[in-house]
């Protein structure tokens, strides 16, 4: 849905994301909130992953219907969008689909033919990025999901967060996340803090010089479990372990103590997704290990429809 700048002023609790400022973020909205607008103007059959076993006349005369079409009409309908009339060649020739004609006239195969003699003549080679991006491909898109399990649920909302480092290099001086993360409102925090890969939790802690080749038993992750996010004004701790500590005391504290206005705490693991109130595109905070600290933005918030089901992606 897309965000338009309202003229009324309008309830911080509102469950449509307006823009606060425009083509940056958005005001605070529940993305509960916003999922149940979706589900209270939408009908069943609009994201429901039952496909309809109506037959080609079924569907042509319902068609027809919403339309206000006649079967003239219809029967011309069909004829100018059929699939052989996309046709660019000769019916008695066969056009080769490996090769980029050097006369067409079509868009996209004169941007592929572009690159792929931008990358003849520079003699690139693919690396490991784009390997890993080819070979994930493969595996997922376009291929049938077989366990149930593993389906949206109908009624889902997914969230695109980007999450970046805190500080920058001097090679890499401009800002780009480090992660992309697709996920549901019904995961909670503890599945995005695990979902996030730092080289801060990788540490290894205490004195190897000795024994150099041996793998190490733990590392800091599994020391150190503390952490938090923080989304309007509330700190959602991790505190799934014994060993976890509430490591954003310290801050509540001294806000309260500098007159600042007062923050509020939760569990992270008692947190999904659609009991947040945030901002798209506004930056907020993780924090673990004491003090390595990254940005998290929230990009997209969309209700998932029919189209969605289709695709490979996956609850986990």
């Amino acid at each position: 849905r897309p965000m338009a700048e309202s003229k009324r002023p309008t309830d911080a609790n509102t469950s449509i994301p307006e823009y606060e400022y425009i083509d940056v973020n958005t005001k605070p909205f529940h993305i509960g909130s916003f999922r149940d607008e979706w589900l209270a103007r939408l009908q069943p059959q609009d994201f429901s992953v039952q496909q309809e076993d109506d037959d080609e006349e079924t569907f042509d005369a319902n068609f027809a219907a919403e339309l206000g079409l006649g079967a003239e009409t219809m029967a011309e309908l069909k004829s100018a969008c059929s699939l052989d009339s996309l046709r660019c060649h000769p019916e008695d020739k066969q056009l080769g689909t490996d090769v980029v004609p050097p006369n067409t006239r079509l868009k996209t195969l004169i941007q592929r033919k572009r690159k792929k003699e931008r990358v003849r003549s520079h003699n690139l080679h693919k690396n490991r990025h784009d390997l890993y991006a080819e070979e994930l491909e493969r595996l997922t898109i376009g291929r049938p999901l077989e366990m149930g399990a593993d389906r949206i649920p109908e009624g889902e909302v997914i969230l695109t967060i980007n999450v970046y480092y805190s500080g920058l290099s001097e090679k890499f001086n401009f800002i780009r996340p480090c992660l992309t993360l697709l996920m549901t409102g019904s995961h909670s925090l503890t599945e995005l803090r695990d979902a996030i890969c730092c080289v801060s939790d990788l540490q290894v802690c205490g004195e190897f010089s000795l024994t150099p080749g041996v793998a190490p038993e733990f590392i800091s992750k599994d020391h150190f479990k503390s952490a938090f996010f923080f989304f309007e004004g509330v700190f959602y701790n991790d505190m799934r372990y014994p060993e976890c500590q509430d490591i954003s005391i310290t801050t509540i504290e001294w806000a309260k103590a500098h007159n600042f206005p007062q923050f509020s705490q939760a569990k992270m693991e008692d947190t999904r997704f659609v009991d947040l109130k945030v901002k798209v595109g506004f930056p907020y905070l993780y924090c673990h290990q004491g003090d390595c600290e990254h940005l998290i933005i929230f990009t997209d918030v969309r209700f998932v429809l029919f189209a969605f089901h289709r695709t490979s992606l996956k609850q986990h």
